[in-house]
């Protein structure tokens, strides 16, 4: 089955949210770590309620410091950010566990200074656990006796608690096998159309935010700036390996953005 690929070329979906409010506009002119250093030029996204958007590009484009403005993480040297979230968390490529502090601590940690009753926590807490696959016995542990994807499923576990209604994910699936990364895609696609989650996802891997993500953003760098931006055509539910890879190989079949990935030639391994 394939699609027709000027189906992917989107205008931030207006059709569909223009009767809707963006849960979050970012908008930067310009950003510099140093005067004479641009990071990112002109770029700007608004992401509307329970879509899961993805900012795909080659390292050192600027996806991450994007990330992090609209996470009200670092301020823009020009810009602004409207956030109308009530919470918001956020997922780095490493866990950052406290490492002194056991799965229970770490996940109540990112409770701290929330009008949130103990009651309360604790529910949030054992339903985090649980849906993170974690048992009673775990949550008595330290990070170092957890394997590197109970690590990342506890940082996961650790922003549900918060419940929040905006998450940002910042590249926390890289460093995991295939085999954890499929359950930890589930388990995020899950919550999100449980709760209605709004995410915003950088990630390297084109698979990836295609298999994932209602709309993807191309980056380039130098300085770094959207150059493309696709709603993706396929129902979440209805995707499977075979349908993600016609949708990358029409990705793909743009010279421009092969060449910013060094896919070239794709279809060959070597």
């Amino acid at each position: 089955m394939m699609f027709d690929p000027q189906l992917l070329e989107g205008q931030h979906s207006l059709q569909a949210n223009e009767h809707r409010e963006p849960v979050l506009e970012i908008k930067v002119v310009d950003h510099r770590y140093h005067p004479m250093s641009q990071i990112l030029d002109a770029c700007s996204l608004d992401i509307y309620p329970g879509e899961i958007v993805s900012l795909i590009g080659p390292s050192g484009c600027g996806k991450s410091t994007f990330l992090k403005i609209a996470a009200d993480l670092l301020e823009p040297s020009d810009g602004n950010v409207i956030c109308r979230a009530k919470d918001k968390a956020v997922l780095f490529q490493e866990h950052r566990l406290l490492p002194w502090k056991t799965l229970y601590e770490n996940m109540r940690f990112g409770l701290r200074g929330r009008s949130v009753s103990q009651s309360e926590q604790i529910l949030r807490m054992e339903k985090a656990a649980q849906t993170m696959g974690f048992d009673k016995e775990d949550l008595g542990k330290y990070p170092s006796e957890l394997s590197g994807g109970m690590r990342q499923r506890a940082a996961l576990a650790r922003a549900l608690a918060v419940e929040p209604d905006l998450l940002f994910l910042d590249e926390p699936f890289s460093a995991l096998d295939i085999g954890r990364r499929r359950d930890m895609y589930r388990l995020l696609l899950s919550e999100t159309k449980n709760r209605t989650y709004t995410v915003l996802m950088v990630t390297h891997d084109v698979t990836e935010a295609l298999s994932l993500s209602d709309r993807v953003l191309v980056m380039a760098p130098d300085p770094g700036r959207f150059i493309k931006e696709y709603t993706i055509p396929i129902p979440l539910k209805q995707r499977n390996r075979h349908l993600v890879s016609d949708l990358e190989a029409d990705l793909l079949s743009d010279p421009h953005i092969a060449d910013l990935f060094n896919m070239a030639n794709w279809e060959q391994l070597i």
